[in-house]
């Protein structure tokens, strides 16, 4: 069996008092709206005329739908072909009507929600379209359920936006029991210390664009998740350490007995926790200041996605919790880095499943004090059962405890010998304002820098300096007027290859940005989601070229070295944003533009 959670590290329990305390009037506020749409099946209330509508395509669950005793489970799903992620999803429903049959419920596709490839957009205008995705997802997920015809939900999503957004939207729905189902990584591909490789040498001029495409296709190759630790396969773990997948799930492959198994146990498991039965267990109560403080301690252990600094913060806001960047910080000076995954490491998430994976972090945390153990989840009472992984025994689906040991202890480690003894995850601020820092990938000799600023207004103006041989000196790369006001705040992984490339050759760089970077990029200091930004007003519309900038993750330090007098006098420099507006659908988006909070608060308009 699990082992008992130890005593909880006081640091831990201190920042989670704050938070609650912080978020009293806002949780009981979001808590009493779920109190009054918490009322019995909410097909009681629904008309003859409404409830026939609701049935009439249903075939053979007309009946059960009929008479209103059995749940009905609402699938909200973000199956396409463009995510290969999301491409193992086509046959997820009809393995969860069968198995809601077999369970005595009936499950009905409730609605699709938009799913949009960060892979194929970025780099692109489109890219410019993706943080906001998440809030039009969560926006068609509450369309998705506003029918009343649901018991339960089952959110089908995998990647970048998608995860967060379906929860932000499913949170609007607290009083329903919701699970979230996984499709699963793709095999492994190319290492990525090799498909890095390929691309710094493209971006340096030494081999040529088929090289890079076979590099990349050798890479992505299959449906699946794919394998590197981006926002994706962090989206999956904070799934886990809140309690939202069934345990150990999260890292199985797809179509495989055992993924499939997974897939119909979630919908007999969303069957039974309803308000029908005597295990209601909803969602509002499982995320709570506990949970949210659990998602953040799991993301500084494995080194995840610096976009859940975006993301956690707005899920947290749409249950009424409030939390910023100072508890981020303070967690990660408590948690220890236990996992060393691509772009962390040279290893890939399956490495990662097979040295212990979830089960084994979960039970690390949990030991160490690290983890709220006293949790709600899908599956139960405890954060303890997610210590076990599944598996297919004679009697069908059955979980065991996780591996005591890691099996690759340059993947995964135990929390008495972690890779680092704190999380890796920095805020920085001074007379720039506020940003993060992941340092997780940085190397200690360059997580600090003293050196003047280049200023620019996108990544293809970076790209063409460096290609002209205009930064081949210690630099700090400074890329405003990307944040969410300005342009939707598009990931600028294209810096990735060239800012790599500079201090491989010796060079002291650095990023500075009110945009973000991809949830795979990590190897060179970088401080963004910059707040304010420079739309908003902030001090890194001030600089200059040539303004010397210290930035030091190790002090927390973020300031222009510009005479005070100097700075006050100073007027922001603006920027033509009129090319961000229009093409690619972006026109589509200007009041989100308009409206969307500043990236400490999450960077969205729905919540």
């Amino acid at each position: 069996m699990p082992q008992t959670p130890s005593a909880l590290d006081p640091r831990v329990r201190d920042v989670t008092e704050r938070i609650r305390e912080r978020s009293r009037a806002t949780r009981a506020t979001y808590l009493e709206r779920l109190r009054e749409q918490a009322q019995g099946p909410a097909r009681k209330r629904l008309s003859c005329t409404n409830l026939a509508h609701g049935f009439a395509a249903a075939g053979p669950d007309q009946a059960p739908l009929k008479a209103l005793r059995w749940p009905n489970l609402g699938i909200v799903t973000a199956y396409n072909e463009m995510l290969s992620a999301h491409q193992p999803y086509e046959r997820f429903p009809g393995l969860i009507r069968q198995a809601a049959r077999e369970a005595h419920a009936t499950a009905q596709v409730a609605g699709g929600v938009p799913a949009m490839c960060d892979g194929v957009t970025q780099g692109q205008p489109g890219m410019e379209l993706s943080l906001f995705s998440r809030d039009v997802i969560a926006m068609a997920t509450g369309i998705a359920l506003s029918h009343g015809m649901f018991d339960a939900a089952l959110c089908l999503g995998v990647c970048d936006k998608i995860v967060p957004g379906l929860l932000i939207g499913a949170l609007a729905f607290g009083q329903l029991p919701t699970l979230f189902v996984p499709a699963g990584p793709m095999p492994s591909g190319l290492p990525n210390k090799e498909k890095a490789r390929i691309r710094q040498l493209f971006a340096e001029g030494k081999v040529g664009r088929d090289a890079l495409l076979q590099s990349e296709a050798d890479s992505y190759h299959s449906a699946g998740t794919c394998t590197f630790y981006g926002t994706a396969n962090s989206n999956q773990m904070l799934m886990e350490v809140m309690g939202l997948h069934l345990p150990g799930s999260a890292f199985v492959p797809p179509n495989t007995p055992l993924r499939d198994a997974l897939t119909a146990a979630a919908a007999q498991r969303a069957a039974r926790i309803t308000a029908l039965g005597p295990e209601y267990l909803p969602l509002a109560q499982i995320i709570d200041e506990r949970s949210i403080v659990n998602a953040v301690v799991g993301l500084l252990a494995t080194g995840g996605s610096t976009n859940h600094t975006l993301h956690i913060v707005a899920i947290a806001r749409a249950a009424g919790i409030l939390i910023d960047w100072n508890d981020f910080n303070d967690l990660s000076a408590a948690v220890p880095l236990l996992a060393r995954i691509y772009p962390n490491g040279s290893a890939d998430v399956n490495h990662f499943h097979a040295a212990g994976g979830m089960g084994l972090l979960v039970r690390e945390l949990l030991s160490a004090g690290l983890m709220h153990g006293d949790v709600l989840t899908v599956a139960g009472t405890g954060l303890a059962r997610y210590a076990q992984e599944p598996w297919l025994s004679e009697q069908g689906l059955a979980w065991r405890d996780a591996p005591q040991r890691s099996g690759d202890t340059e993947v995964l480690r135990s929390a008495t010998d972690p890779f680092s003894a704190d999380g890796g995850l920095k805020l920085v601020q001074g007379n720039l304002g506020r940003a993060m820092v992941k340092v997780s990938a940085v190397k200690p000799e360059h997580r600090s820098i003293e050196a003047p600023a280049r200023v620019f207004h996108s990544q293809e103006d970076v790209e063409h300096a460096f290609k002209q041989g205009e930064l081949h000196h210690d630099v700090v790369v400074v890329v405003r007027y990307q944040g969410p006001r300005a342009n939707g705040m598009p990931e600028l992984h294209g810096l990735t290859p060239a800012l790599t490339s500079l201090q491989s050759k010796g060079h002291r760089v650095a990023l500075i940005t009110d945009g973000r970077m991809s949830g795979a990029s990590g190897v060179v200091l970088a401080a963004i989601h910059l707040t304010p930004d420079a739309v908003g007003g902030g001090p890194i519309a001030k600089l200059r070229d040539g303004d010397l900038i210290r930035l030091d993750s190790r002090s927390g330090v973020l300031e222009a070295r510009v005479n005070a007098e100097e700075w006050t006098r100073r007027e922001n420099a603006t920027a033509d944003l009129s090319a961000n507006a229009f093409g690619m659908g972006r026109e589509l988006f200007g009041l989100f533009r308009a409206h969307a909070a500043p990236a400490e608060q999450g960077g969205g308009v729905c919540y």
